[in-house]
């Protein structure tokens, strides 16, 4: 920072009727005393005395703005820079608000509004070397910020196009997987399927099976109904009693049929003999 007009009003003479028409000039020397012992609290407090007895004073506004930035109020100190420089009454003392105002920028990183006012100071005043100086190294600090921005652009849209990739890919890969589990699921569905298909025709056939085996004559339609028959037939003739009879019993009852067809057999021929002979004809 720089402190021209605390060092330039100085100079001038002093006496009670200096003081009486700059009643503020008591509270700017007791500021500028406390400012180069590096209290800038108490300074301020000086500066602001002198101010409410001189609001137009550019020395104690000047010297505000100083004790502002070294406490690291630089947005304070800016604006107050800003207001000085424009002030066309104390134009010899712009560049040096330039200045000041440009370093109060280069502290809040701001570096191209830095710049434009390091341009001021060098226009006002060409043979500033700190001007120069402070111009070229914030310039190059700028073009470096910029260049890491485009960088941080370029990592971010390549990170963006990755991630857009990565996602077309998981896209794929579910969409793969999910056709996979549909053919999987229909296949299981159709195998499935098959097996209670066979499940269903193997129970037909157990349940065909268990009925013929519990009605044994249905099972011999082809080539059977003659046996079932005779059975019936067999069923038909007459069964001994419970008690059964003994042999003798069942030859005395054959001898006695045979004996009854015998004798029916005879009258029959008989029969035929007398038919024979009435007519003279055989028939």
């Amino acid at each position: 920072m720089r402190s021209t007009i605390i060092l330039g009003l100085m100079l001038l003479w002093a006496g009670s009727a200096f003081g009486q028409k700059y009643p503020e000039r008591r509270d700017i020397r007791s500021g500028n005393k406390l400012y180069e012992k590096g209290d800038y609290t108490e300074a301020e407090v000086a500066y602001r005395r002198a101010l409410e007895k001189a609001s137009e004073s550019y020395e104690g506004n000047f010297n505000l703005a100083d004790a502002l930035y070294k406490q690291k109020r630089y947005d304070e100190a800016a604006q107050m820079n800003a207001r000085l420089a424009a002030d066309s009454a104390y134009a010899e003392y712009a560049a040096a608000a330039y200045f000041n105002q440009g370093n109060a920028l280069f502290q809040q990183r701001k570096l191209e509004e830095a710049l434009e006012a390091y341009k001021n100071c060098m226009r006002l005043d060409p043979n500033d070397q700190q001007a120069k100086f402070n111009y070229a190294y914030t310039k190059k600090l700028l073009e470096k910020d910029q260049q890491n921005q485009q960088n941080n652009q370029d990592n971010q849209q390549n990170n963006n196009q990755n991630n857009q990739q990565n996602q077309d890919q998981n896209k794929d890969q579910n969409d793969n997987q999910q056709n996979q589990d549909k053919n999987q699921q229909d296949q299981n569905k159709d195998q499935n399927k098959d097996q209670n298909k066979d499940q269903n025709d193997q129970n037909k056939n157990n349940d065909q099976d268990n009925q013929n085996s519990q009605n044994p004559q249905d099972q011999q339609n082809d080539g059977s109904g003659d046996q079932n028959r005779d059975q019936q037939d067999q069923n038909q003739q007459p069964q001994p009693q419970n008690g059964g009879m003994s042999r003798e019993e069942a030859e005395r009852m054959l001898d006695a049929v045979q004996g009854s067809e015998d004798n029916t057999k005879k009258k029959v021929d008989a029969q035929k003999v007398r038919a024979v002979g009435a007519s003279g004809k055989n028939w």
